[in-house]
């Protein structure tokens, strides 16, 4: 693992210091805690371990779109050391947003639903954001969640916790929610993708919500929710009665 100190220096840039607690990491300020993680991946770090920025500058999300990284809400990242044994690596989305539903639950209960492939909605906006990077034998895992503020000005309408009267101070969301994706994690190895499968569907919009897929090619598919399959990828019941499997794309409420 690598020493606190080499660590210090590699994140929270411009010489900000490092807090740490028993397994999270905290910076003032980063780039981006996914581009720092992937450096601390590639130094030998365990898995096991999260780094959180109160402020990001250069924050991403899926297909590269930018992630607004003001203060008052989450930004943190984790890794998993993928083994041989391991079920599929893309299906930890899956095992991230089974573990942000369960969060979330512990301040508000029963208040958000899970969207393909990982996205946490309440009332059909969107509360949080995850993005998986590769890097070598480990996946990056990095989160953002609408705590304190939300944008408003973003193509998706998005909301916060305290827009639904909850205050939560980001480092203690940070714990409860380390807390959940360790123990999603050893269920997902001991156990497999299926119980991870049935937790996360569980927690979604029910089966038939009509959705529309934005496929990477431009195309779009639009159909009734099915479930997912064994692997973790969407499917959907279109008009004809067919079943189409969704591995890639954005997927919309209708």
């Amino acid at each position: 693992m690598a020493d606190a100190e080499a660590a210090g220096h590699l994140v929270g840039g411009g010489g900000e210091g490092v807090v740490l607690s028993q397994r999270i990491r905290t910076v003032a300020e980063t780039g981006s805690t996914n581009a720092d993680m992937i450096a601390l991946a590639a130094s030998g770090l365990e898995e096991g371990v999260w780094l959180r920025a109160d402020r990001q500058t250069s924050g991403r999300g899926r297909q590269g779109r930018e992630w607004v990284s003001p203060v008052g809400n989450l930004y943190t990242s984790t890794l998993v050391r993928v083994r041989p044994s391991d079920p599929p690596a893309a299906t930890l989305a899956l095992v991230t947003a089974v573990a942000l539903e369960e969060a979330v639950g512990a301040y508000r209960p029963g208040a958000a639903q899970l969207k393909w492939p990982n996205d946490l909605l309440i009332d059909g906006a969107k509360l949080s954001g995850v993005l998986l990077e590769r890097a070598g034998d480990a996946v990056v895992i990095g989160v953002g969640v609408n705590l304190s503020l939300h944008p408003t000005d973003t193509d998706r309408v998005a909301t916060s916790l305290a827009a639904y009267g909850v205050s939560v101070d980001p480092a203690d969301f940070a714990e409860t929610f380390a807390d959940a994706f360790a123990r999603w994690v050893e269920r997902w190895r001991g156990e497999g993708v299926d119980v991870v499968r049935r937790r996360w569907v569980s927690a979604a919009h029910p089966v038939g919500t009509p959705l529309t897929a934005r496929l990477p090619d431009g195309s779009a598919v639009d159909g009734l929710f099915e479930g997912l399959d064994a692997q973790g990828a969407l499917i959907l019941r279109l008009a004809d009665g067919t079943r189409r499997v969704i591995h890639a794309g954005d997927v919309f409420l209708l």
